[in-house]
């Protein structure tokens, strides 16, 4: 089923979390810990739906050009892993290896954080400045699974760019589209 994302008030500062990171043998991590410089982009997303397999590359490529320039990711994964086991700890560890990504990717077993941050669908973007307010939220570019449009990052590079130039944000911000979160 394909569910947007909520598009929750911008301003809205980031919810608090501290969360066990499986690739780091479940090392406790932060958002204080992590958090970026001057911004932090924080994604919902898992390892099996078709959505997220179809722009991690992107993604990784994203965070290569932008995390020496002060821009921080967090993945966090809220799926129920009793009914979606591909979802596991374990599978996100082997996840990361498979795609090469190095930013981290956190488990959120109990589900508070994605419902802090309202978050709907997999992936769901979530990007905050340096003091932590939200300043876009919504989908990384045009392209979905069998759209047949180029994965480009586009949304996101403006919003990241906008931050780094000191411009304003986009007015208009368009949903991201994926797999609802598997709520327990």
């Amino acid at each position: 089923m394909n569910t947007p994302s909520n598009m929750i008030e911008l301003g809205t500062k980031a919810p608090f979390f501290e969360l066990p990171n499986p690739s780091k043998s479940n090392e406790i991590q932060s958002l204080d810990e992590l958090k970026g410089e001057k911004g932090t982009l924080v994604i919902f997303m898992c390892n099996h739906c078709p959505f997220v397999l179809h722009v991690i590359d992107k993604l990784h490529e994203l965070y290569e050009d932008y995390h020496e320039r002060g821009i921080e990711f967090i993945a966090i994964n809220s799926n129920d892993v009793e009914k979606y086991p591909a979802d596991s700890p374990e599978k996100m560890i082997e996840f990361q290896i498979e795609r090469h990504f190095d930013f981290p990717y956190l488990y959120d077993e109990s589900q508070t954080i994605a419902k802090a941050y309202d978050a709907a669908c997999t992936p769901d973007f979530f990007f905050f400045d340096d003091k932590l307010d939200l300043i876009y939220r919504g989908q990384m570019d045009d392209s979905r699974p069998g759209n047949n449009k180029d994965v480009t990052g586009e949304d996101l590079i403006i919003a990241f760019e906008n931050l780094l130039l000191g411009e304003p944000q986009e007015e208009i911000q368009r949903p991201s589209m994926g797999c609802n979160i598997k709520w327990k």
